[in-house]
């Protein structure tokens, strides 16, 4: 089972990105963030043409999130239960894994925070707490689950181009890192860091300051699986040939294989 996750940063801008990608890449499951568009507005009908299904949670201009997956998406759940939010962040949906056994699929765009101290920040760390017991629940139900997505955060150092320069900003203090760390605590995997990767591999890159140019970007864009499917993760990888495309997303897909027969 290969799934993937992608701030595409508008879908209105990048469905052609998107559709591009998935025929070269066909995987089970494609989480997207920052759609950009309302629930009304979204491509369906171009992405059943090249055989896939979606489930999403649209807003106009901010946020929004989506899987597209080759099997219909069931028991969809839209925002954390019990949460009043009304930014659209989290989708979950459970998918047939290739052993037959289902496999719960969350997409989410965790806050971005703005700056330490401000509002945001801490409605960022407020949320990433009602996320954290959500999928408590969800992890008790879903054995095998796996939570995909822009978290905002870089979990470590090494998730960073230049660590002095970013010490205690945004996306690296050490609350984030916390919240961060609080929801890997439930029993999750960063599956990235299962393999050997080469140093300096990131997720996100500026568009200002030819950023990607210079590879001085952060890795924020991650893939957590539960203990079961973590076991069978054989591969997870930063797939950079989108940023380099004509008007890219500042965000580069992030795909993982299961091994689940």
């Amino acid at each position: 089972m290969k799934l993937a996750t992608w701030n595409v940063n508008s879908l209105n801008v990048r469905l052609g990105h998107v559709i591009d990608w998935l025929q070269a890449n066909p995987v089970d499951a494609l989480c997207l963030q920052e759609l950009k568009l309302p629930s009304e507005k979204f491509p369906l009908d171009a992405l059943q043409e090249i055989g896939y299904q979606a489930c999403w949670a649209g807003q106009k201009t901010y946020n929004g999130v989506a899987i597209i997956s080759k099997a219909a998406p069931q028991d969809v759940q839209r925002n954390i239960p019990g949460y009043e939010d009304p930014q659209q962040r989290i989708i979950a949906a459970t998918l047939p894994g290739s052993n037959g056994q289902p496999v719960r699929v969350i997409s989410a765009y965790c806050p971005n925070g703005q700056a330490v101290d401000s509002d945001k920040y801490a409605y960022k760390l407020e949320w990433f707490a009602a996320l954290r017991l959500w999928l408590q629940q969800e992890i008790a139900t879903h054995p095998d689950l796996v939570i995909l997505g822009d978290y905002n955060v870089a979990p470590t150092d090494a998730d960073v181009h230049d660590p002095e320069a970013w010490a205690g900003g945004i996306l690296v203090s050490d609350a984030e890192r916390a919240a961060l760390q609080a929801v890997l605590d439930l029993g999750l995997t960063d599956t990235f860091r299962l393999f050997d990767q080469a140093p300096k591999i990131f997720s996100w890159w500026d568009y200002r300051q030819m950023s990607f140019r210079r590879n001085a970007g952060v890795r924020i864009d991650h893939i957590l699986a539960t203990a079961s499917l973590a076991a069978r993760c054989t591969e997870c990888v930063v797939d950079k040939v989108p940023r380099g495309w004509e008007k890219p997303s500042d965000h580069a897909p992030v795909v993982a294989q299961f091994q689940l027969a």
